[in-house]
């Protein structure tokens, strides 16, 4: 990587991480004093590879999870996705479609993830773009926005098996995997991480057909085992940080899904009465664990939200996709950083959390962009009014329509 480049990927990775309300190219050019454009280029069309900056996330945290001693759940990788509200219709990936973000079908791009979490540590190792089918057969508009003509429409649970395949080779090794009924509910995603010996537990939908015996009729999951099964079974209890721990119970019973021998639970809480189902190809194993590692779930979404607030993981404000997907990676990359040094402070004061790790990077990057300007606040905010102000006039007078003279 060229000098330059480096000081624009510094210049980024700390702007991430400040306390910048919106942490795209635009206002982190601005904070750090460096020319718009030049970290626009960066982004879009710098040469560097953000493959390479991927991997080498990935074997980092490889090593710190190798690190780590052993607990009784291990290591889990957790299957998710988040999503972000678009109004305009250049992002690559914008279409109508369900976002998890508001609850239902709205205008927005979906990103497909795989997390980690071993004890208290916790971290996000890749990011993928979801292409809608409607959108990823539209290639005259793909090209418009840079997308490769090999990137086309692949199902959600294609995405994360790909993903799987890379972290994989970085060397990072999950004990068990776990994701939601969206993935839960894809029987051939199941299949294959079966047929290649990976531990699974995934939410699946009370609709999912199964069968109680080999080649038997198939019915219902809630018609298998419901909640009245549940509120008979073995009680189990999920320890939480913040809040009192979760108490339910739970039942299971052996299942087959087209053809192979799986488990199928049900759990109950206690204390809300919500009732899940759940699958796994580990029908060895007591169900309080493995109602332990499909609840980790719950540790990668708060990664997501942290993730989304303090490192801006879906601020990027553009139309290339290869900005979109290297915004991806160094917001993976700088949550990393994050999620690094909070596990290496914990060894030294066990209250340390994500959160003041955070808010003490926003001081450090704060100061750090000062130094690197050569101003301090007020005058700098007189120059970004300025900044605004000019690139206004000139968005303004771009968009004026000719006006013609009428010839009689």
């Amino acid at each position: 990587m060229r000098k330059r480049t480096a000081a624009h990927f510094d210049n980024y990775c700390r702007g991430l991480l400040s306390d910048l309300p919106r942490k795209s190219v635009e206002p982190i050019a601005l904070a750090c004093g460096t020319a718009v454009r030049a970290l626009q280029e960066f982004l879009t069309t710098a040469d560097w590879q953000h493959e390479d900056a991927r991997a080498t996330l990935q074997r980092r945290v490889a090593q710190v999870l190798d690190a780590r001693p052993d607990d009784e759940l291990g290591t889990a990788g957790v299957i998710d996705e988040t999503s972000c509200q678009k109004k305009g219709d250049r992002t690559p990936g914008v279409r109508r479609q369900y976002l998890g973000c508001v609850g239902q079908i709205d205008n927005g791009i979906v990103t497909v993830h795989v997390g980690v979490a071993k004890g208290t540590f916790q971290a996000l190792l890749d990011a993928d773009l979801f292409l809608p089918e409607c959108g990823g057969a539209d290639r005259t508009r793909c090209q418009e926005a840079g997308v490769p003509d090999g990137v086309r429409y692949r199902p959600k649970w294609q995405i994360a098996f790909e993903q799987l395949v890379r972290l994989d080779g970085s060397g990072v090794r999950f004990d068990w995997l776990v994701f939601d009924e969206g993935y839960g509910s894809k029987v051939p995603f199941l299949r294959v991480l079966d047929a290649v010996g990976r531990r699974f537990v995934g939410e699946v939908p009370v609709g999912f057909a199964v069968a109680t015996a080999l080649g038997g009729q198939s019915q219902r999951a809630d018609g298998v085992l419901g909640a009245g099964d549940a509120t008979r079974g073995p009680v189990f209890q999920l320890p939480r940080k913040t809040v009192g721990d979760s108490r339910g119970r739970a039942a299971g019973r052996a299942v087959e899904v087209q053809g192979c021998r799986w488990l199928l639970v049900v759990a109950i809480n206690e204390a809300t009465a919500e009732v899940k189902d759940f699958t796994t190809n580990a029908v060895e194993e007591p169900s309080s664990r493995i109602l332990a590692a499909a609840f980790r779930r719950a540790t990668i979404e708060h990664e997501f939200r942290v993730t989304k607030s303090a490192v801006g993981l879906m601020h990027y404000e553009g139309r290339p996709y290869a900005g979109l997907v290297r915004h991806l990676v160094l917001g993976l990359a700088a949550r990393g950083f994050v999620s690094i040094h909070t596990d290496r402070l914990r060894g030294e004061e066990p209250q340390v959390t994500m959160e003041r790790v955070c808010r003490a990077l926003n001081v450090r990057c704060a100061a750090t962009f000062r130094r690197r300007r050569g101003t301090s606040e007020v005058p700098h905010v007189g120059q970004v009014i300025r900044y605004h102000q000019r690139r206004n006039e000139r968005a303004t007078k771009s968009h004026k329509k000719p006006r013609h003279r009428c010839v009689t």
